[in-house]
């Protein structure tokens, strides 16, 4: 069973920067570098929503339109890592997020019923 452990979130004000990790455990099966690893968010009375996407072996990446050109998701398989660079920071980035991972997404690496792992999920809050 996978764990991961999402860690970085904090309150900050509107146009600054943050950085979440995310740490799969090495309880996991296979290797980290088999794993889609991907980031959700959810905002209180809202659905849980696709942030952003970076796909096993290839590093290859996908990002949500109200986070492209702001946020940046990348991996360090050295570390069984995988980290969101979030700059530009907006009052609707605020939310829970969450850390995912599955074997293999293919091309509906969007949908969170794809992901059979979760973490527990680190708070971001942007003030104006």
């Amino acid at each position: 069973q996978a764990q991961l452990v999402e860690s970085g979130g904090r309150s900050v004000q509107a146009g600054g920067s943050l950085r979440l990790d995310c740490v799969a455990s090495s309880g996991i099966g296979g290797t980290f570098e088999d794993y889609d690893m991907a980031w959700f968010r959810q905002a209180p009375g809202k659905e849980r929503e696709f942030v952003a996407h970076i796909r096993r072996n290839s590093g290859d990446t996908h990002g949500a339109d109200s986070v492209k050109g702001r946020f940046i998701i990348s991996r360090d398989n050295g570390q069984n890592t995988v980290f969101l660079q979030m700059n530009r920071l907006k009052p609707g980035d605020t939310a829970s997020y969450y850390c995912a991972a599955d074997l293999w997404v293919g091309k509906r690496f969007a949908e969170r019923v794809e992901y059979d792992y979760w973490g527990q999920g680190t708070q971001v809050t942007v003030s104006s």
